[in-house]
Order: C-alpha cells, then sequence, then structure tokens
C-alpha cells in the first residue's frame, strides 16, 4: 500500500494536481497506528477528472462510480479514493493550503491535519453507518494535535458528533466544552 500510495502521489504531482492525503494515512503520517484499509487523498472538485486520467495513465484501473462525491482507481487489489466532495466537508484551497507538507515514505505531499480530518470523519457519520471505531482511533492517538475548539464550532450542527464528544469526554479523550 506504501508502494501505491508513492506511485500515485507522484503522478499527481507530475501532472500538477494538489491534493491532500487524508484518511487511515493521514491519521498514520500523523501518529497514528498504521492503515491497512485503503488510500484516501482530497481534492477539489475541478480536479478530479483530471486526477484520474493521471491514475489511469500510471497504469491503474480507474471507475467513476455512481456516488457523485468520489472516484476511485486500483493498483492490483489496493483501493485509492479520490475524495471530492466529502459529506459535509468542502475540499478547497484553504484546505489544502492549511495541510502541511509532510515527507510520508520519502515523498512530499500534503497531510491532513489532525483538526480537519476528525471534522471530516465525524461529518460522514450518518444514520445507517454510524461507526465511531475510527473516529475514536484518530481522536485517541492524535488528541493532544486536535484544536477540539475548532473541531466543535465546525460540527456542532451535526447530531453525530454531539454525541462524540459525549462520549470522548466521558472517555477522558478530549476536554469538556
Amino acid at each position: 500500500m506504501r508502494e501505491t500510495l508513492k506511485q500515485v502521489a507522484a503522478a499527481l504531482r507530475d501532472a500538477e494536481i494538489p491534493f491532500v492525503l487524508g484518511g487511515g494515512f493521514a491519521a498514520w503520517a500523523n501518529g497514528a497506528p498504521p492503515s491497512d484499509h485503503d488510500l484516501d487523498l482530497m481534492l477539489k472538485p475541478e480536479d478530479a477528472d483530471r486526477a484520474l486520467e493521471a491514475l489511469a495513465e500510471a497504469g491503474l484501473k480507474t471507475e467513476k462510480p455512481p456516488e457523485e462525491w468520489l472516484h476511485k482507481a486500483w493498483d492490483g487489489d489496493i483501493l485509492v479514493d479520490l475524495i471530492f466532495r466529502p459529506q459535509g466537508y468542502e475540499i478547497d484551497d484553504d484546505v489544502i493550503a492549511r495541510s502541511p507538507f509532510e515527507n510520508v515514505e520519502s515523498v512530499r505531499m500534503r497531510v491532513m491535519t489532525p483538526t480537519d480530518l476528525l471534522v471530516s470523519k465525524l461529518l460522514a457519520l450518518r444514520e445507517h453507518e454510524v461507526d465511531y471505531d475510527g473516529v475514536l482511533e484518530v481522536a485517541r492517538a492524535l488528541r493532544e494535535q486536535i484544536d477540539w475548539d475548532d473541531v466543535r464550532a465546525r460540527t456542532g450542527h451535526w447530531p453525530f458528533a454531539k454525541a462524540f464528544f459525549t462520549l470522548v469526554a466521558e472517555l477522558d479523550i478530549a476536554p469538556v466544552a
């Protein structure tokens, strides 16, 4: 999976498509346990089709699934999600600019901040997809790096985020508001 990350990062860099490493690999790059689920790359909606083309040119099998918020690419059996319209969250120049450059597997790329990562994970929770495992893992592993007030301000309207804050307060993961 790490080799695939290097390959897709290089392909997007060479195509001059700005992206941010998100999901479990962003959590790992920020100090959480390693992820082995898939690769999530966050990019602006206007760059999504070009990014998919760049990955196809790099030899990955590509797909535009019926969901209107992501494209998919495979390097063998390794899935790469190109996420450009995450639920309740806009990937724009500001998100990209505040994501610092890191050397991930010796490749320089932007990595989503722990605060943005947690916001995106909380806003992705839905009534039929209420799974706090991944969100709690990020919160516990990266709690010192998270701006909890910012996360509360940006997710306070979301009922699943409200339940999450009760949970992390009771578990002593996050300070009480």
